[in-house]
């Protein structure tokens, strides 16, 4: 099974999680605060990252992009700021997913359970037999977990990757906000479609000239996104 890595500073939080996540069977590592987040990620390397976001001195979101200067692990944000705002910072910074407290006990599992689905797909024989893609400038290698354009590395990380793969396996075929949910999610039913939107946004910041007018992962109104051929 897994190993998650629960942030939190609140002791009746922490343990209710961590009942949750060890009878999914799982093994559990305990941060309360930021610094020790991290150092456990670096020496524990876990599975999955269940991060708070009101942390006493270095709050959620820092942790979360220090994270992924290094890791690549699905992170779920759990917290009691529930608002919109909120929930797209934190997917801007690097979050996978994003659930308010108080939250079911249910739906925790859920998310837990498609996360894990999700790294442990990449992590298995399926995507080392997945083929190296190559569109245009664009190359995608899902053994390595490389990107390139124009010849040049760009740094991506898993969530985006997906997005990117399955667009590219088929340019010019647009495909809507819910198959993306259901071929990068694996059927997530609790993911928004605004959520998508977002994590496209982070990806256009890596591979487009102007994000703001997108060449590559293009929208089609009403529809959803597709994937233009870079030539240069």
């Amino acid at each position: 099974m897994a190993t998650v890595l629960i942030v939190d500073d609140d002791a009746d939080t922490l343990s209710m999680l961590t009942v949750l996540v060890e009878g999914e069977g799982h093994t559990v590592l305990a941060a309360g605060a930021g610094p020790a987040a991290l150092d456990l990620l670096r020496r524990e390397r876990p599975d999955l990252m269940i991060l708070d976001l009101m942390l006493p001195g270095m709050d959620g979101l820092e942790v979360c992009r220090r994270a992924r200067e290094f890791s690549y692990l699905p992170i779920l944000m759990l917290t009691a700021k529930g608002s919109g705002t909120d929930r797209i910072v934190g997917l801007e910074v690097g979050a996978d997913d994003y659930l308010a407290k108080p939250a079911e006990p249910g739906e925790i599992r859920a998310r837990v359970r498609a996360l894990l689905r999700r790294a442990l797909y990449w992590q298995g024989e399926t995507a080392r037999q997945r083929e190296v893609l190559v569109r245009g400038t664009l190359r995608l290698d899902p053994e390595r977990f490389e990107v390139t354009l124009g010849g040049g590395p760009i740094e991506i990380t898993r969530i985006e990757f997906d997005l990117l793969y399955c667009l590219a396996r088929h340019p010019g075929i647009v495909y809507s906000r819910e198959r993306l949910i259901e071929l990068v999610w694996g059927e997530d039913e609790y993911l928004s479609s605004r959520a998508v939107d977002v994590h496209v946004s982070r990806l256009r910041k890596k591979v487009e000239r102007d994000p703001a007018n997108p060449e590559i992962v293009v929208t089609v109104h009403g529809v959803g996104y597709k994937l233009q051929v870079p030539v240069s």
